[in-house]
């Protein structure tokens, strides 16, 4: 079984392609995959840049509207879930969530640089597996405070589309 692949096309830095986990993650792959397929992501920004750590985004739109999918349960060893041994490595995608393990729901962030204290307390989920210079273009971006938020890019970093190029 082939694993599925996932297009992110990001607006003015190019294109990733990210291979999913199911086996890792099988609940979370489903959902991602789900919220890719109806285009829930076109639109929406990279809305945390930490050079040397992350880009998260899947959460909030250019005028910073929320935008939010149901919750699902974490899928990682800390919850219970010992099966996700993936480690959170340069390239791979996982899960944002609050402090409660069972709040991830549309947010993901991509490692842009090897975080092992994340390993078995997200739920990582799949990996870039080209395009990684796109990470590397958008964690290179300035960030400043906007309203709550820290790390928050000076110009907004937009997913034109995802889309499945292979189930």
């Amino acid at each position: 079984m082939n694993n599925p692949k996932i297009k992110i096309v990001v607006k003015d830095f190019g294109t990733m392609t990210a291979e999913l986990y199911p086996e890792k993650a099988p609940k979370t792959v489903e959902n991602f995959l789900g919220l890719v397929k109806s285009g829930f992501y076109s639109g929406l920004i990279f809305h945390r840049v930490i050079s040397g750590f992350m880009i998260q985004g899947g959460g909030y739109n250019e005028s910073f509207g929320e935008t939010d999918a149901p919750a699902i349960k974490g899928e990682f060893a800390a919850n219970g879930f010992p099966q996700n041994d993936l480690k959170h490595t340069r390239g791979v995608l996982s899960m944002a969530r609050t402090n409660n393990p069972n709040s991830a729901s549309s947010q993901f962030f991509i490692m842009h640089q090897n975080a092992p204290y994340l390993d078995r307390q997200y739920a990582g989920f799949g990996a870039v597996i080209e395009g990684i210079e796109v990470v590397d273009k958008i964690a290179a971006v300035p960030t400043g405070r906007m309203g709550w938020f820290d790390d928050v890019p000076r110009v907004p970093v937009v997913i034109e589309k995802m889309e499945v190029v292979e189930e």
